[in-house]
């Protein structure tokens, strides 16, 4: 058996992407820039105007959201020829184009905000009134007198928007380092006869979960050791990341980067906390957990390579077409409607990217935008781990494309806060589908594993990145330096906390974990969002698969919603309030409900 990742040539069509459903070739994508350059002088024609009356205001919105659509697109279909091999130069060259491309366009259209904001929310209000076109601003407008106090004028949001490219440099910066350039040594089995197996960022979740010890462990510290060997470049590409987020904080007039991110999206700061306060007030679970995967294990020191040792000998094999019927089981209380449209992305319209290759960017996601369907990028690997992701990102796919089915183009734009739910929620629905249909032992042991590591990412490691992310803001902020001494104490240090003594601590391997975050943390505070996340969504999960057709329809409402709504009056409205920490509370108890679970079915009572 060969275990190479083949070149991206090597993959047959139909298990990628159909990009001509968003350009029939690239000659036709150049073609749609050469289309938006031609709007850009007839765009500029606005400015100094859009205070002349709602006509006028209405006129410019119709100018404009075309051009956004199209710019949309234009982003889209480089972003996804680049994630699926990082090394191929064309692809990269179409990627940097876009991404100034779009930079332009931005700066272009940064007078819009700044002169609506200068008409007043009281006039654009009753211009809503006056102007049928303008109706469906209201929720728009009102954001934008939320924003007021952090709209600077026209020029300075010039100055902002062509700022976007630079920006960008120090996130792709480590993104091709880590997706194209850093090269790993091959993880080696226990038998003298193994091959040694490749290890690259398509495969390395799926290596960690092997069976053969060695195999973790060899692979895990090469993983771990490519990162060490550029470690000072990667740590200043994360710094001038975070002085970045720290200076447009500063140019918005916000107190901090911190209030800058949450602000933005109508948070109280107090949702950020909720997260690191309730995760550490629960830590012993945590604790808990990790002794009994020692004892199971039978291993006199539990390592993080040991973290996803899987427990049974007998972990199914799911092939995607199964994934996607079980992910459809479980969803089915949503609707036929929900449950096709699911299947034909899936199996039919090529929504996904499924297989590793050489190059292909490190993780899942989903994208798109309005006028293309959903996109998932992912590695599948014929297990239950596979199957979570996949769930996980057809949640967010549909998201999408309830969103952009039902809200014009100013809400088809969600927040990540509200985004980590949905996804989280296909999870949820799915795992308990299969836990309730399937009871052999060794079934319910391994789809209980697979909720764990799901947890072990979202509730655990996610909160420790919250809090690195935060202090290493706050660093900055007072003028602090971060190199790569300093970053890797201070991971392993969280981490340290988090195992509690429980799990044995290579600093510096475990310190880098940072490093293997390429696009999280240069997301200005996007990391506690899954665990805010992974908790609305099981309290909603609960609530539909009890609640019957209201819940699964007020579930659809919010999905339905896009960006027409504050992210927590979405949720609201699904049936969950994430102001609270309740949600957290009460998902760390079905976490322990879940330890509980497999301590039982591992160590049976005699």
């Amino acid at each position: 058996m060969t275990h190479a990742v083949p070149a991206r040539s090597e993959i047959p069509p139909e298990y990628t992407w159909d990009l001509r459903s968003v350009f029939p070739s690239d000659q036709a994508w150049e073609a749609e820039i050469q289309q938006v350059e031609a709007q850009l002088p007839l765009l500029s024609r606005f400015r100094g105007h859009l205070g002349d009356g709602p006509s006028t205001l209405a006129d410019w919105f119709a100018q404009v959201e075309p051009v956004l659509r199209s710019l949309g697109k234009i982003r889209l279909y480089a972003h996804l020829l680049y994630s699926v091999d990082t090394a191929d130069q064309s692809a990269a060259a179409k990627y940097d184009r876009a991404r100034s491309f779009y930079a332009r366009v931005m700066a272009t259209i940064a007078f819009a905000e700044p002169e609506m904001t200068a008409i007043g929310v009281e006039t654009l209000r009753r211009w809503t009134q006056e102007e049928p076109r303008l109706a469906i601003y209201s929720h728009y407008f009102s954001t934008l007198a939320h924003r007021q106090a952090h709209i600077r004028s026209a020029e300075v949001e010039e100055l902002l928007n062509q700022l976007r490219d630079p920006f960008s440099t120090a996130g792709a910066t480590h993104s091709i380092l880590a997706n194209a350039d850093l090269s790993f040594k091959p993880a080696l089995p226990s038998a003298e006869e193994g091959e040694p197996i490749p290890v690259a960022q398509s495969n390395i979740w799926t290596l960690l979960t092997h069976p053969d010890r060695e195999v973790r462990r060899t692979a895990w510290e090469n993983y771990a050791d490519a990162h060490l060997t550029v470690k000072n470049t990667l740590a200043n590409c994360l710094a001038a990341g975070v002085k970045q987020n720290v200076f447009l904080a500063r140019a918005r007039r916000y107190s901090s980067a911190l209030e800058a991110a949450l602000k933005e999206n109508h948070l109280p700061v107090q949702v950020f906390y909720n997260v690191l306060e309730t995760y550490r007030k629960h830590l012993p679970t945590w604790h808990r957990y990790w002794r009994l995967r020692r004892r199971v294990l039978d291993y006199d020191t539990l390592h993080v390579y040991d973290i996803k040792a899987p427990l049974t000998t007998h972990t199914p094999s799911v092939p995607f077409e199964q994934a996607v019927e079980w992910i459809a089981q479980g969803l089915q209380p949503l609707g036929e409607e929900y449950v096709q449209t699911l299947r034909r992305g899936a199996l039919e319209q090529r929504w996904v990217d499924r297989y590793p290759n050489r190059g292909k960017r490190l993780g899942a996601f989903s994208t798109g935008t309005p006028g293309t369907h959903p996109f998932v990028l992912m590695s599948y690997a014929d297990d239950l781990f596979s199957l979570s992701t996949l769930a996980h990102e057809l949640g967010h796919s549909m998201h999408s494309y309830y969103t952009w089915q039902n809200q014009p183009l100013v809400y088809a734009r969600y927040s990540l806060f509200v985004a980590e739910v949905a996804s989280n929620f296909h999870q949820a629905m799915v795992r308990a589908h299969l836990l309730q249909s399937r009871q052999e032992r060794e079934f319910q042991i391994a789809v209980l594993e697979e909720a764990m590591s799901n947890f072990h990412r979202y509730f655990f490691v996610m909160p420790i990145l919250a809090r690195f992310e935060l202090e290493i803001h706050e660093r900055v902020e007072r003028g602090e330096p971060l190199t790569a001494e300093r970053l890797i104490a201070l991971m392993a240090e969280l981490f340290a906390e988090g195992y509690g003594g429980e799990v044995a601590i290579d600093t510096e391997r475990i310190g880098i974990t940072w490093a293997q975050f390429p696009t999280h943390l240069y997301s200005n505070f996007y990391v506690f969002q899954y665990a805010t996340g992974i908790a609305g969504a099981h309290v909603l999960a609960e609530r539909v698969r009890t609640g019957g057709p209201e819940a699964a329809a007020a579930y659809l409402d919010f999905l339905k919603a896009g960006g027409s709504l504050y992210p927590l009056e979405a949720l609201k409205l699904a049936g969950v309030d994430l102001s609270s920490p309740e949600p957290l509370e009460e998902t760390f108890g079905l976490l322990a409900q879940m330890i509980d679970r497999l301590e039982n079915l591992l160590i049976p009572r005699s």
